[in-house]
């Protein structure tokens, strides 16, 4: 009997005391004993009705003092561990809520009984039976003392530092103790979270280096990689939930409930991650083409899940969400390492239009970046009110700065080329004439003109 005793003091205290305390209570308020009915504190209605509730898979519950557990007690066969401990619970706060000075917790032995009970201003707060001795390892009236004691303890106000002292030290004590009993379903879950890292890399490396050599194409081979690597996180993620003991069938319930909830709030989000995996599937463009959306051109610099960002002509950054660019008409400049550019020209109605094209032919081989292939075309394109308009069509280099370069080149020297070649390139010049305007007359009174005032005179201007 006493290395029982050492041994269950050697676990603690605590969870003896708490038993024994609620054991006792319940042995007396139990209709079947006959304590003294001037012993007991009357049992609220909601805490009868729960007598023949017993929890069998929680056998032990705490006693709080001011939020703060002082021992546990244990279940008896008509009441559980919980019910019991939320009654004298609110007898003790009951008690502590008064603002009349509180003595000291006192135990009343009832020896033909084999009970004790622990009171407080002639109040019982519990009993202390026999099966809260078995639990714990003692005597009833030796655990009713040190449970006695204990709230004593509890019930008297520390002070502000060594309350917060005790509060951390319970807190990490109940942490530490709730780490030992869950470390093999810890170390299980961090265990494999080391798997699925090493798991989630091989497969990113395996999709991106296949990628390489099937797709030949940056931003596929990184949604590839990335979708390997996030699929694999899932699996293992909930695989290590399922080792630390989650419930997957009430977690898969609470997401049915709330998935309609999820989808509105982040419709914008899952939108634009949708968005973002069709662009890298379908690639309309890629990183450095040159592109037109919607009311932005410029560089494409970087293509993620989210969004597109761009960086304009001007040397601005603009991040384009990706739902926006998936709706909108896309223009790729570069998809193609060549472009068509075209100058219009126009030249006198009395130039030789053949002898034009040979100058403008000749003048524009001589360029250099000009694609020689497909050839220039000088094309007559409308015969306007004063010249003969020529359009001079040419390939050059698709990016941007290759572009304009070339066509300025090109319109430059044409121009230089049609003076040197004598071929005028007249603009138009219009003469207007003033209704009911006197007309102008001589030295002799004479008008210098018979010209009616409303006539309206179209001519050319010489460009030399």
């Amino acid at each position: 009997m006493k290395m029982l005793l050492n041994s269950w003091q050697g676990i603690g205290s605590r969870r003896f005391t708490l038993v024994v305390f609620a054991t006792g209570f319940l042995f007396l308020a139990s209709p079947h004993h006959s304590v003294a009915q001037d012993e007991m504190v009357p049992i609220p209605a909601d805490a009868n009705s729960s007598l023949g509730n017993t929890d069998s898979e929680v056998y032990f519950a705490d006693i709080l003092v001011r939020g703060r557990p002082v021992f546990q007690v244990g279940s008896l066969a008509d009441l559980g561990a919980r019910e019991r401990a939320k009654i004298i619970n609110r007898r003790v706060n009951s008690l502590l809520a008064q603002s009349e000075t509180l003595g000291q917790v006192t135990v009343k032995p009832d020896d033909p009984r084999q009970v004790a009970t622990l009171r407080l201003n002639n109040r019982v707060l519990m009993t202390v039976t026999q099966q809260d001795a078995q639990d714990f390892g003692l005597s009833v009236e030796a655990l009713a003392e040190r449970w006695a004691e204990q709230l004593n303890q509890a019930i008297k106000k520390p002070p502000l530092a060594i309350d917060v002292g005790q509060r951390l030290y319970g807190t990490v004590q109940q942490l530490l103790r709730d780490t030992v009993t869950n470390l093999p379903s810890l170390l299980g879950a961090l265990v494999m979270v080391g798997i699925t890292w090493g798991i989630a890399k091989t497969v990113q490396f395996i999709g991106f280096s296949w990628a390489q050599r099937t797709e030949g194409d940056r931003n596929t081979e990184i949604l590839i990689g990335r979708l390997g690597y996030g699929g694999v996180w899932v699996l293992g993620s909930v695989v290590a939930l399922g080792v630390l003991g989650l419930n997957f069938g009430a977690l898969l319930g609470a997401l049915g409930l709330t998935s309609v909830a999820i989808g509105f709030s982040l419709k914008d989000v899952l939108s634009n991650y949708i968005s973002g995996v069709i662009l890298l599937a379908a690639r309309p463009f890629g990183i450095n083409d040159q592109v037109v959306i919607s009311d932005y051109e410029g560089t494409i610099t970087q293509i993620d899940l989210r969004a597109t960002t761009m960086r304009t002509y001007d040397g601005r950054l603009v991040y384009i969400p990706n739902q926006e660019v998936f709706s909108a008409s896309i223009i790729n400049n570069t998809a193609s390492p060549r472009r068509r550019s075209s100058v219009m020209v126009g030249i006198d109605y009395d130039a030789d239009i053949s002898q034009a094209k040979q100058v403008i032919k000749t003048t524009i081989a001589s360029l250099p970046g000009l694609e020689k292939e497909p050839p220039p075309e000088i094309l007559v394109m409308e015969l306007a009110a004063s010249t003969v308009n020529l359009e001079v069509r040419f390939w050059v280099d698709s990016r941007r700065l290759g572009f304009l370069t070339m066509t300025s080149q090109v319109s430059q020297s044409i121009k230089e080329a049609l003076q040197q070649a004598n071929i005028e390139m007249p603009t138009d010049i219009y003469t207007l004439m003033f209704r009911n305007s006197p007309l102008p007359t001589d030295t002799t009174g004479n008008s210098q003109s018979h010209q009616p005032p409303w006539v309206l005179t179209q001519g050319t201007k010489n460009s030399s």
